[in-house]
């Protein structure tokens, strides 16, 4: 009788042991425990500067990692050609026009640490998801949301705001007026309208006086009075804001408290750094969220001594590098800590790089591969096509490249649900869980139709036909180059959205990009026999989409660009704002 129930335990406990061994190493336990998550987001990043991608001259050792024990994205997306809507998309998982963070106008960005425009506070970041479901969050590096409201301590569009517990970093951007050495960068064409407009109206006043003194001009002292206080106010209405640039945007803050204004850009890649390893270090012992949002490679491409004059395509490569370096610092970082096999980390970039960016003969923006146009081209791919790497051993096969059509907007939901997180239901969310697609359980992306949007403004239609695997994309609008022959608007600095600057296209330009990748051939009738069929589909598809719009107030409209003082950041009593906290501490 022993024996027989010997032999019935074993006939029970064999194939349960069987059942294990002969489990797939691809299991769902690391993502049942909820990973610790690090995205790692470049800034004006070109999909062609990296190695991994292509480049050969620019030293990517880290990144080239990741992809090597990854999976490599060749067809990430971008939900917008310029970092505030590419930004809120990417942390909201929406395309930005449905947060209002798309512009109706030329103003495209956040203008200001005092707009009141920025991340609307009803929005639900994937941080707070993960911060409800009991992870640290933490930002260290670039926001460009905005900051306040309605007063100066409001705080309704900061990261804090946002569900991230802890803040170390830039809330604006990076830009050349934080270098007091560079050439000003921001509103440079508007600024210098406003220096021509003020000597005019100044040169109007003096003249006017001068006639009067000699009698030559029949003018009353009452009305010179008022024509020079017009003057005045014209300049310090203007000067107030504009003047002092590097005061007013270019500062860092930890959590809700200024700690430098202006910022000391010396300092400022490896204080970025050292809070990234310490937020690791911190909370290594529960689960966290880290988004580090780099400052490189924006200019005035902040780099350090060590690393400038050592790539091949100078600054701009010297910065590259020392961004890459950076990079493997914060893997060594998770590598020391034990933490390599429980931490998701993806690297990509918010869009293409900036080919109209030069000093001179100094070409100071990114390099966008085979890709036709860059940043600020709402749809060529130049613009929106980026790198996109996700690195998780044991969960996602090392190694692996994927040509499917993907989004920076994909983050949103893989992440909420690794971390057992809800989607909020009462809203559209465009992202889509990209575990199946990475894990190689599906075949094809979820995404069946992208749209690009420039501004509010749809230039653009990408639709794969999985069926077939041609990825089709249909041009409505496209930027008028200049000078002609050229690949981007270098007359003008940026490419625009609207106006006499674009051409739009009926019948649209057709690419199909599975053979065409650069779209450098557009289909017509006579030489695509689906062209038609494609074209109506795709029509079909836009009226169903904008179905789907909801107004909302817009963030980015001219009011919320506007610098207000009661909203300005200050580290003092305005406005005598200047710090540096960290110096002394």
């Amino acid at each position: 009788a022993s024996f027989l129930l010997l032999c019935f335990r074993t006939s029970l406990v064999a194939p349960l042991i069987l059942g294990l061994l002969l489990q797939p190493p691809l299991t769902q336990l690391s993502i049942i425990t909820q990973p610790n998550v690090v995205l790692l987001m470049a800034d004006d990043l070109g999909i062609g500067d990296v190695g991994c991608y292509g480049n050969d001259t620019i030293r990517t050792p880290n990144i080239d990692r990741l992809a090597k024990e990854g999976v490599k994205l060749t067809q990430h997306i971008a939900a917008a050609p310029l970092c505030t809507p590419s930004r809120a998309a990417f942390l909201t998982g929406r395309y930005p026009l449905r947060s209002g963070m798309d512009a109706i106008n030329n103003y495209r960005v956040i203008f200001w640490n005092g707009g009141s425009g920025g991340l609307p506070p009803n929005e639900t970041t994937f941080a707070k998801i993960l911060q409800q479901q009991g992870y640290s969050t933490g930002l260290i590096g670039k926001w460009h949301q905005g900051v306040n409201c309605e007063s100066r301590n409001d705080h309704c569009h900061h990261p804090l705001n946002h569900g991230f517990d802890y803040f170390y970093g830039m809330p604006f951007t990076l830009i050349s007026d934080c270098q007091p050495t560079e050439t000003p960068e921001m509103d440079r064409v508007f600024r210098r309208k406003l220096w021509v407009y003020t000597q005019m109206i100044g040169l109007i006043t003096l003249t006017a006086a001068l006639g009067r003194l000699t009698g030559l001009i029949s003018v009353r002292w009452k009305t010179l009075t008022c024509l020079a206080g017009f003057s005045l106010l014209f300049f310090v209405s203007w000067f107030s804001s504009y003047g002092f640039v590097r005061y007013w945007n270019c500062i860092m803050m930890r959590n809700h408290e200024v700690t430098e204004q202006p910022m000391v850009t010396d300092r400022t890649t490896s204080l970025i750094l050292k809070e990234s390893i310490s937020f690791i270090e911190r909370n290594k012992h529960k689960p966290f969220l880290l988004f580090l949002s780099f400052l490189h490679s924006h200019t005035p491409l902040l780099t350090t001594e060590k690393f400038l004059g050592r790539s091949s395509h100078g600054l701009y490569g010297d910065n590259v590098e020392e961004m890459d370096w950076m990079v493997g610092q914060v893997l060594d970082a998770i590598d020391k800590e034990g933490l390599k096999n429980t931490t998701l980390v993806y690297f990509a970039s918010d869009h293409g790089g900036w080919l109209e960016r030069q000093e001179g003969k100094r070409q100071l923006g990114g390099w966008n591969g085979i890709y036709r146009g860059g940043k600020a081209m709402g749809g060529w791919e130049g613009g929106i096509r980026v790198p996109g790497i996700f690195r998780w051993p044991g969960v996602l096969p090392a190694g692996t490249v994927i040509d499917e059509p993907t989004s920076l907007m994909d983050i949103y939901p893989t992440v909420a649900h690794l971390a057992g997180g809800v989607l909020p239901q009462d809203r559209v969310v465009d992202g889509r869980d990209l575990m199946p697609l990475l894990r190689g359980t599906v075949e094809h992306s979820e995404h069946e139709f992208l749209f690009h949007y420039c501004g509010v403004h749809l230039h653009a239609v990408r639709w794969h036909q999985k069926d077939s695997g041609a990825i089709w994309k249909a041009h409505y609008v496209t930027p008028v180059f200049r000078p002609l022959g050229a690949g981007a608007c270098y007359d003008r600095g940026f490419c625009p959205c609207f106006g006499e600057g674009v051409t739009h296209h009926d019948p649209p330009l057709l690419f199909d990009l599975s053979r065409d990748p650069s779209e450098a051939k557009p289909l017509s009738a006579d030489t695509e026999p689906l062209f038609d069929t494609v074209i109506r589909k795709i029509g079909r598809a836009i009226e169903e989409h904008r179905r789907t719009l909801t107004p909302v107030p817009e963030q980015l409209s001219l009011y919320n660009a506007m610098w207000k003082p009661w909203l300005q950041p200050c580290c003092g009593t305005f406005p005598f704002c200047w710090c540096d906290k960290e110096s002394d501490n």
